[in-house]
């Protein structure tokens, strides 16, 4: 008896800690990051190779978004554009896919059995959360990414330790930095929770305050169209915001330079290129997260609501 107590109490256990975990969110969140990833990929490669550019002799030199893309298609072709993907599409679908499955959770939880809806700063923190506990999971990804995109033809000793794919970066990461090395960034990229906090919590309640103002219910789905303009605004809002930090951890994982920090990289920055230092690679940014986020957003409500139907359809 005390043996069937103890396993329906674990049980009850269990439960308690997963009742508010739906895969459907993970699902829906992995779907909107690959397609929007693989479709904007040379738009974050453009980014990347503008928010290092501090002035090494190696750097190629680009005069504008058009001529960065045009210059590495004639290098290096469509292959080129693509530098990076296998991680970056790896990193987005995870990191999507755990931050909605954390995110929802974490919410779930904070408003059962409440009556009231979340404020906005509960909406912050959750974000926060879901973002800090998704970048301990995703960080090596991150770095993977930027290394195999700041690989140039001009660098092609092995001094410089070429990287063949993402595997081969994350076994010669480890091997030359140790786990150290797979953790560079992971600092500016805890600040860089904010971001995710900052555009959740105005996705929320630009969503809430649409369906009040064309009196539907709080809950009510929206159509494509007014998931796209939510997405994008709130999306705008969080880059203005946080834009530095993303120079900040691109620096700090540069296989050509070496920091010893995240003061130093801030410091050095300021010293050799100002204020504007912090700000290279936002239009190329803006211009890539922008459509990437609506459509992340997008695919994400509109697979989660078809997922979560089909749960209810089975009770």
């Amino acid at each position: 008896m005390a043996g069937q107590g103890q396993s329906a109490s674990g049980s009850s256990a269990w439960n308690t800690v997963f009742r508010h975990v739906r895969y459907e969110n993970l699902v829906a969140g992995v779907s909107g990051g690959v397609l929007s990833n693989l479709a904007l990929h040379p738009l974050d490669l453009v980014k990347i190779r503008f928010a290092v550019s501090d002035g090494l002799e190696l750097r190629p030199k680009y005069k504008g978004i058009l001529h960065c893309l045009t210059t590495i298609w004639k290098l290096d072709g469509l292959r080129g554009l693509y530098q990076g993907v296998t991680p970056n599409v790896w990193g987005a679908g995870l990191s999507w896919g755990l931050y909605f499955f954390f995110y929802n959770a974490i919410k779930s939880y904070k408003t059962e059995g409440r009556a009231e809806r979340l404020e906005a700063t509960e909406y912050l923190v959750s974000a926060a959360e879901a973002g800090a506990m998704t970048l301990c999971i995703t960080n090596p990804l991150w770095v993977t990414k930027t290394r195999l995109m700041l690989q140039y033809d001009a660098v092609v000793n092995s001094s410089h330790r070429q990287y063949k794919g993402m595997f081969d970066t994350l076994v010669k990461i480890y091997k030359y930095e140790g786990v150290r090395g797979l953790y560079k960034g992971f600092v500016p990229g805890l600040f860089g929770t904010s971001h995710g906090a900052l555009q959740f919590m105005a996705y929320e309640l630009l969503k809430l305050k649409y369906n009040q103002h064309v009196n539907r219910l709080p809950e009510a789905q929206l159509s494509t169209v007014e998931y796209i303009s939510v997405a994008a605004l709130s999306k705008i809002f969080a880059v203005a915001a946080t834009y530095p930090y993303q120079v900040v951890r691109a620096r700090l994982q540069d296989q050509h330079m070496s920091y010893s920090g995240v003061i130093d990289v801030i410091t050095k920055t300021w010293r050799k290129e100002g204020i504007g230092g912090f700000y290279k690679g936002i239009a190329p940014n803006l211009i890539r997260v922008t459509p990437a986020c609506c459509i992340t957003f997008v695919v994400y409500e509109n697979v989660s609501h078809f997922l979560l139907d089909l749960r209810e359809k089975r009770k």
